[in-house]
C-alpha cells in the first residue's frame, strides 16, 4: 500500500513529521486539504464524536476499525490510527493488527494500559506488566501483512512509575518488535530530551492542549530529538467550541446570520467534500477516479 511506503519515508526523514487528529473522515479531510502529509486517527476524538463520551475505552475494536476505514477511505495521505489498548490480549491484538491493516491504516498505536483505559493525560491509569506488553508487540509484528504497516508501542508509566521504567519498557518494546516508541505524558523538556537519548528507534510526542506535557512546538520537539509530533485533540476541541457558541447564538437571536462569517458556506463546503467530481461522473466524465 502506498501511503504505508510514504510513511515510512516520512518518519525516516530529517524533518519532524506533524499529524493533526481527525475525529472523523470530514476531518481528515480538512487536515489533508490544509496540506499535511498525514493525519492521526483520535480515540479521544472517535469517542466524543460517535458517542458523545470521554475517552475511557468505551468503543470496541469493530467500531474503532470501520470509522478508521471511513476516514482512510476519506485521504490520500497516510492515517495513523489509535489502537488503544490493543483490545485484548496477545490473541486479540493479531485481529486487531488485521482489521486495522484491511481497513486501510499505515499504523496503529498499541498501549500498555489495563482496560478499560483512559486519555494518556488523565490521572489514574495502570498499565500491565512489561512482560505482557512485550508479547502483545510480538504478536502485532507478526500479525501485520504489509511489513510497511508500522507498530507505534506506547507507554503510559511515566504518571506513576517514573521516567526510567518508562525507558526500560519503551526498550523492551523495541527489542519485540516496535517500529516507533511513544512515551506519553512526559512533564518537562528535559525529561523528553533524555528519553530520546536513551531510546534506539524514533519517538513520537503528544501534544495535547491543557495536558500533562508541555505545549512546544513541532520545531522544539524535532529538536529535542522526535521524529514525529501528534497535535491529536485540537480538531475536536476547537469543533466543540465552535458549535457550541454557534448554538448560543442560534438559540439567544433565532438566527445563524451573525455567523455568516465564521463558517463556510454552501458553495465552499460542497467543493470541500467534492461534489464537483460527483457532478463529473453523472456527465460521464471518469477523468476524477
Amino acid at each position: 500500500m502506498e501511503q504505508r511506503k510514504r510513511l515510512r519515508a516520512l518518519v525516516e526523514a530529517p524533518e519532524i513529521l506533524v499529524l493533526p487528529g481527525a475525529y472523523d473522515a470530514l476531518s481528515a479531510k480538512i487536515m489533508e486539504q490544509a496540506g499535511f502529509n498525514g493525519v492521526y486517527f483520535t480515540g479521544y476524538g472517535q469517542s466524543a464524536s460517535c458517542l458523545g463520551m470521554p475517552d475511557v475505552g468505551l468503543l470496541t475494536m469493530t467500531e474503532m476499525a470501520a470509522r478508521a476505514a471511513r476516514t482512510a477511505a476519506a485521504l490520500t495521505v497516510p492515517l495513523v490510527c489509535d489502537g488503544d489498548t490493543d483490545f485484548g490480549n496477545a490473541v486479540n491484538v493479531v485481529r486487531t493488527v488485521r482489521e486495522y491493516e484491511r481497513a486501510g491504516a499505515a499504523a496503529i498505536q498499541l498501549e500498555d494500559q489495563t482496560f478499560p483505559k483512559k486519555c494518556g493525560h488523565m490521572t489514574g491509569r495502570q498499565v500491565i506488566p512489561a512482560e505482557e506488553m512485550a508479547e502483545k508487540i510480538r504478536a502485532a509484528a507478526a500479525a501485520r501483512q504489509d511489513p510497511d504497516f508500522l507498530i507505534i508501542a506506547r507507554t503510559d508509566t511515566r504518571t506513576t512509575l517514573g521516567v526510567e521504567e518508562a525507558i526500560r519498557r519503551a526498550r523492551l518494546y523495541a527489542e519485540a518488535g516496535a517500529d516507533l516508541l511513544f512515551v506519553e505524558s512526559l512533564e518537562s523538556a528535559e525529561e523528553m530530551r533524555e528519553v530520546n537519548r536513551r531510546l534506539p528507534l524514533p519517538t513520537v510526542a503528544n501534544m495535547v492542549e491543557g495536558g500533562r506535557s508541555p505545549a512546544l512546538t513541532a520545531a522544539e520537539l524535532q529538536e529535542l530529538g522526535y521524529a514525529v509530533a501528534l497535535f491529536p485533540v485540537a480538531s475536536v476541541y476547537a469543533a466543540a467550541w465552535a458549535v457550541r457558541g454557534l448554538a448560543d447564538t442560534l438559540r439567544r437571536t433565532g438566527t445563524t446570520a451573525g455567523w455568516s462569517g465564521q463558517m463556510m458556506d454552501f458553495a465552499d463546503f460542497n467543493r470541500l467534500v467534492g461534489l464537483e467530481n460527483i457532478r463529473r461522473l453523472e456527465r460521464g466524465d471518469l477523468s476524477g477516479l
